[in-house]
């Protein structure tokens, strides 16, 4: 019983740390799972079907199209024609962040090489936090991008919101916001930030986060995943060019 901690030790030391080439390169399967892949409608998907068995409204059977703000990622659709996968194990268009207008239209923030990044809870279930904070581990070090976190907004030049936001946190969401000196950043993580997700019609919910404050970057999943976040960040930033998966 005792030697288990010390096979794990050993085989930790012959490893190493390996922390991740994104965004040098595209993410890995184990970096995106398949359960982080967007629905992807095949040739024989029936569009009405996935619209009445999804549970957020996320898919417009008259547009032909997903709303990946609404989707929890929930997979019923599957049984309409939607896949979850191409097959070809490529992640190269697995990376779903997208700007907002209000930053499309606008100039892009210059930060140099250092930003500092600060996160609100306005009611989730700790799913987006996880992930968030994932980002700080040896794997993603977060550090190597000249990215850190800090808990005062007064120090931060980002802030990303997770979770649906409830009555409770709304002044304390603005008071952070307006707390951050300009220019300063925001993005909307995961589906009930963006839209409520499940709870965008529980009694709980006042309104989208970009409806509160204004939102630059958007990053759907339930949760995303930790690299997904970090492409939202670096695209905020300026660091990355906008591949358009959100449109």
């Amino acid at each position: 019983m005792w030697d288990m901690p010390k096979i794990w030790v050993f085989r930790g030391l012959k490893k190493g740390i390996l922390t991740t080439a994104y965004p040098k390169s595209q993410p890995t399967s184990e970096e995106v799972p398949t359960a982080s892949l967007p629905p992807r409608p095949t040739d024989a998907v029936d569009w009405s079907a996935g619209e009445r068995g999804c549970p957020t409204g996320a898919i417009d059977s008259g547009g032909k199209r997903v709303d990946l703000g609404r989707c929890v990622y929930c997979r019923l659709c599957s049984s309409a024609g939607f896949t979850f996968d191409d097959g070809s194990g490529s992640r190269a268009g697995a990376l779903q962040a997208g700007l907002t207008g209000r930053h499309a239209a606008g100039a892009r923030r210059i930060f140099g090489r250092s930003l500092h990044v600060m996160m609100i809870d306005v009611g989730s279930c700790n799913a987006c936090n996880l992930e968030v904070l994932n980002l700080s581990n040896p794997y993603y070090d977060l550090s190597r991008l000249g990215i850190a976190f800090t808990n005062s907004p007064k120090h931060a030049d980002a802030l990303i919101v997770v979770g649906a936001l409830n009555p409770a946190m709304v002044d304390a969401l603005k008071m952070t916001y307006e707390s951050m000196p300009e220019p300063k950043l925001v993005l909307s993580v995961g589906a009930c930030a963006i839209s409520g997700g499940i709870f965008r019609s529980a009694e709980g919910f006042v309104s989208p986060v970009g409806d509160a404050i204004p939102v630059d970057v958007v990053v759907p999943g339930c949760p995303p995943s930790p690299v997904q976040i970090l492409e939202g960040l670096l695209l905020a930033a300026g660091r990355l060019k906008e591949t358009g998966a959100m449109r």
